[in-house]
């Protein structure tokens, strides 16, 4: 059956020839084949015509200042005008890597500009360096700036309430902590239990005026695709229509595909299509932004892409891999649940 949509959408697809330009290093799972792959996406999904290009522009100081101080974002700069160097165990930067990492963090502040001015009803950002591990103040996990955390305080300093939802199978670590302590901000995350960095569990639900703004649903090893549908039925639900967002940002990483070579997760690129369908219900059409983050097997990245692109322009049909079903998680689903209604949080 032929893909059909539903409905007249404009969706911006926003990417860079820059980021190419980041080296991680010879092997390293997060390269630039990451970006070719994502467009592979865009054709299979048969949107090329669809997809409406967006050239971003770089996040100025003021806007990274947001979230990450002064002497962490010379520090970064400095090391990339020198050449590049290892800033942390785990990321290295090159020549390229500071311009491809504040057109980064500015291809999502162009997707909201665009879309506040009423040119889009949603945005598919393939962007790199990824950035959800990075705290305020510490570069780790192939992250230097966090692209979703400057976008959300762009936008809760505008008065808009916003979700975070993570679907990468790494917990993103930094966004949560950038708004522990912040109510205006809901950050949601479902991912690998164990597995690096080894934070968010479900006992961290954000601290102060902001307790009950972070929502952790750690999943076993093998977890599919059902597991994660609960999950979000029986608690992100609930829990994000108390909220009320006004925008939705999707932390949009593919790692959790069974495929991925550092992950143990069992979703297929099938499952990501109505989870994402679910996730972006949570806020209406000119809200809804999906930003890349993990995902290093390039088919599994192929697949996975273009299911959600599929759903941001509201274009339906059988997907490119079969649901799942049957594995573990459902325990630790009503763990999660049980805790938050423990607590009086739910």
């Amino acid at each position: 059956m032929a893909p059909i949509a539903s409905r007249s959408v404009t969706v911006l697809f926003a990417t860079h020839a820059a980021y190419l330009e980041h080296l991680a290093g010879p092997r390293h799972p997060e390269r630039p084949e990451r970006l070719d792959a994502v467009w592979q996406g865009v054709r299979l999904a048969g949107l090329t015509d669809v997809m409406v290009p967006l050239v971003p522009e770089e996040a100025t100081r003021a806007d990274l200042e947001r979230v990450h101080p002064m002497h962490y974002l010379d520090r970064i700069e400095g090391i990339c005008a020198a050449g590049g160097g290892r800033l942390d165990s785990d990321t290295y930067a090159s020549e390229g890597s500071w311009r491809a990492a504040t057109l980064a963090a500015g291809a999502g502040l162009t997707a909201v500009r665009a879309m506040q001015a009423g040119q889009a009803d949603a945005a598919f950002c393939a962007v790199r360096p990824p950035g959800h591990h990075a705290t305020s103040n510490e570069s780790m996990g192939f992250c230097f700036i966090n692209n979703v955390a400057v976008v959300a305080a762009a936008l809760a300093d505008q008065g808009e309430r916003v979700l975070i939802f993570d679907y990468d199978a790494h917990h993103g670590n930094g966004t949560q902590a950038i708004f522990f302590h912040d109510p205006r901000v809901l950050f949601v995350s479902l991912h690998q239990w164990p597995l690096y960095p080894g934070t968010g569990r479900h006992t961290e639900v954000g601290e102060g005026a902001a307790r009950g703004r972070t929502v952790n649903i750690p999943m076993p090893p093998g977890a599919t695709g059902d597991t994660y549908l609960y999950a979000f039925d029986e608690l992100v639900a609930p829990v994000a229509d108390r909220f009320a967002p006004t925008w939705v940002i999707l932390s949009a990483g593919f790692d959790a595909h069974r495929d991925d070579p550092i992950t143990e997760l069992g979703l297929s690129a099938g499952d990501y299509g109505p989870l994402t369908q679910r996730v972006l219900s949570l806020a209406p059409p000119g809200r809804r932004l999906v930003m890349l983050e993990g995902g290093y097997d390039l088919g599994a990245l192929t697949l996975s892409s273009a299911e959600v692109m599929r759903v941001l322009a509201g274009v339906h049909g059988e997907p490119f891999e079969p649901t799942t079903s049957g594995g573990p998680g459902y325990g630790s689903v009503r763990q999660s649940r049980d805790f938050w209604e423990l607590e009086g949080l739910l």
